[in-house]
């Protein structure tokens, strides 16, 4: 499983490409100032900074629909071209125009780095560490940012700083981006999936995952393509030892045969229930009988996010963070989907497996038991039934025990690896399922995952579940930038400048220019450690967690900046609180906001629109941080830094209160059971 990682941390170099960008234009803005005379051309400024996001916002327009099409390897590729493109022309720039082409270029690269970079770490990584990994390209991004800032401060300590050098030098890592995307970097395994090539999605699957029975997560990717929908049915169960039901063959006859890691046969069964259930359960039949989301608008709360709330409430710490520790700090490989020695899988199972060729297309033999998936879920099949005659159409199961009653029984909630049936004493519990239609055909158990997606490219929009998403998502992006993060990024230096910053490094004998740069070396340094913990909390406290945790801080960060010029301080002490306050603000944002949207926006979308769906959340991003690094320069002329500051104040709380009312928590779920929960919180009554 350690190779997951490599790739994930090899796929992030293009962001660290990201981080050097925004470092080196705000750096090297103001010598460009210098030399073609636009101290009197605000307008001129500002299309400098924003021409890469004009072009970032016409490229994600059509990223994600030929990412569906093509790939998301590809798309790498051209980002690390474009990168390099980009720092040449830079290099040779003699006028503001070719300044400009190569901004535009550079928008290229960075839109279709932003944009596929999560989603192609979401696709790849297994639900237990998904978060962490995705954590990533974040992480990746400030290191890049860190690095630049050092160079940019060195060259400024000279006597005549070349922005053209500071600017083109990104060409020199590209290359090596554009090498690992080419010879390293695999394709997408659900894409692949998606396209009928199962027999490359198997050999990606068993490099990532360090293990050659990849059957269970080849059936997952499968189901996925074709979420359930409003066919999705919430039933109950009972999960007891295999004899105790098996004995009585009427209570036995519907039951779903379980296999543990250690048995050959069937090691636990789970039995329909009726009546009062888990909390799991409960909460799940609530929000079904509650009907359609928007009929709730009463109620501000969304139902849906305590229904993923249920999900995670009283986890086990195995369940919590035991994953993302064994796969990351060197310990056994262990995949959250099993192995030969612990899975019955339903699709291409370690004996006797087969992939036949029909035509030009993979298709898949198919076998009927049941595997773990990650995050405590499994994936198991059962047959329909009406009137004692077996009509053999076959019903996907997603599996869950009540967290509560695992914790009492020690069962684990159908965690990897464990043993659900130890030592023949174990107590019965109950679980929750979502039930729909199978993709697998009954006739020849077979699949052709081509076909499998109900609806593909832009009328799969107007699925309920996905427009649900799209609010989420939509939302994050906006509010991400409301809270004023790019007129930090690319502003920092001339608003410490502003906020007198010189004074405070007067004694180190360097211009305020340099100490303003210096001081953004200190800042960026310290988003480190920050994602870091970020990064190990993502997949144990969680997304909404984290960014209801860190909001308030920018809050508290920016209204020190909005309420220091109502107290009489020297300079130093006001360079002082400036600059700290920016560290904070900047190291706290990049912990939840500044990464968790795009987590999010690659986890809640189908497969067969996953690309689509970011692409219009990518777009919201683009146009919003046009509009804010466009306006920002007039802003702060026109409102001063207290105005400018305030205005972020109002975007962070109304951030917190969108994520505390309208974004649910997906720590550690299979991306296609987050899905189905959409679904059913969006269908009607």
């Amino acid at each position: 499983m350690r190779e997951v990682v490599i790739v994930a941390i090899a796929a992030t170099l293009g962001n660290l490409l990201v981080g050097w960008d925004s470092s080196t234009i705000a750096g090297g803005l103001s010598y460009i100032k210098q030399e073609f005379h636009l101290e009197t051309d605000p307008t001129l400024e500002g299309l400098i900074v924003s021409t890469s996001f004009l072009t970032g916002t016409v490229v994600t327009i059509f990223s994600g629909t030929v990412s569906d099409m093509l790939g998301r390897r590809p798309m790498l590729i051209t980002s690390s071209i474009m990168f390099f493109l980009s720092g040449l022309v830079m290099l040779w720039a003699p006028n503001v125009l070719v300044v400009l082409l190569s901004r535009l270029l550079d928008g290229i690269a960075i839109a279709l780095t932003i944009t596929l970079t999560p989603l192609y770490i979401s696709e790849i990584a297994p639900p237990d560490i998904r978060g962490t990994l995705n954590t990533l390209p974040q992480f990746s991004c400030s290191g890049g940012m860190f690095v630049a800032y050092i160079m940019v401060f060195w060259l400024s300590l000279m006597e005549n700083p070349s922005w053209r050098a500071m600017l083109g030098v990104v060409s020199v890592p590209a290359v090596a981006y554009f090498f690992l995307a080419v010879l390293y970097l695999p394709e997408s395994p659900p894409w692949l999936v998606s396209k009928g090539r199962i027999t490359e999605a198997k050999k990606v699957l068993q490099r990532i995952r360090g293990t050659d029975d990849v059957s269970g997560e080849l059936a997952l990717l499968a189901e996925g393509m074709n979420p359930g929908g409003e066919n999705t049915t919430i039933e109950e169960y009972i999960v007891a030892p295999a004899g105790d039901l098996i004995a009585n063959k009427e209570a036995g006859r519907d039951c779903i045969k379980l296999y543990g890691p250690h048995q050959g046969g069937v090691s636990m069964v789970a039995q329909p229930l009726s009546g009062q259930g888990s909390m799991v359960s409960r909460s799940m039949l609530t929000l079904s009988r509650q009907g359609s989301i928007v009929a709730q608008a009463a109620n501000l709360k969304d139902p849906l996010v305590n229904l993923f709330g249920s999900m995670h409430e009283n986890v086990t710490p195995l369940e919590a963070g035991a994953g993302s520790r064994s796969m990351l700090m060197g310990e056994p490989d262990q995949s959250p989907y099993g192995n030969s020695e612990n899975l019955h899988a339903p699709l291409l199972s370690a004996q006797g497996s087969t992939v036949e060729r029909v035509g030009s297309k993979d298709m898949l033999k198919v076998g009927s038991n049941n595997t773990d998936i990650g995050g405590g879920w499994k994936l198991v099949y059962k047959s329909t039934d009406q009137g004692g005659k077996r009509e053999g159409a076959r019903q996907r199961v997603y599996l869950r025990a009540d967290p509560n009653a695992a914790v009492l029984s020690q069962q684990g909630s159908f965690v990897s690896g464990y043993d659900l049936h130890a030592d023949g004493s174990t107590e019965a519990f109950p679980a929750a399922a979502l039930v729909s239609h199978s993709v697998i055909s009954p006739k020849d158990m077979s699949i052709k995952p081509e076909v499998a997606a109900k609806r593909t490219g832009w009328g799969g929009l107007l699925d309920l579940g996905v427009r649900r998403a799209l609010v989420v998502g939509i939302g994050l992006q906006v509010l991400q930038q409301a809270a004023g993060i790019n007129g930090f990024l690319y502003y920092a230096p001339q608003i410490l400048e502003q906020a007198g910053v010189g004074p405070l490094l007067s004694n180190l004998g360097i211009s305020s220019r340099s100490a303003s740069l210096l001081v953004n070396v200190i800042t960026t340094f310290t988003m480190l450690p920050c994602i870091a913990v970020s990064m190990r909390l993502m997949d144990i406290a969680g997304r909404r967690s984290i960014m209801l945790y860190t909001i308030p801080i920018l809050v508290v960060s920016l209204m020190v900046l909005v309420l220091r010029d109502s107290f009489h301080m020297g300079s130093t002490l006001n360079a002082t609180i400036t600059a700290v306050s920016v560290m904070v603000y900047e190291s706290c944002f990049c912990m939840g906001l500044g990464v968790i949207p795009n987590i999010l926006c690659s986890e809640i979308f189908p497969t067969s629109v996953r690309g689509i769906c970011i692409s219009i959340c990518s777009l919201t991003f683009w146009i919003c941080t046009l509009i804010v690094t466009s306006l920002f320069p007039f802003l702060l002329h026109l409102l001063g830094l207290t105005g400018v500051f305030g205005l972020f104040v109002v975007g962070c709380i109304i951030a917190w209160i969108f994520v505390y009312l309208k974004v649910p928590e997906t720590k550690g779920m299979p991306l296609e059971v987050i899905i189905e929960f959409f679904s059913i919180g969006a269908k009607p009554e």
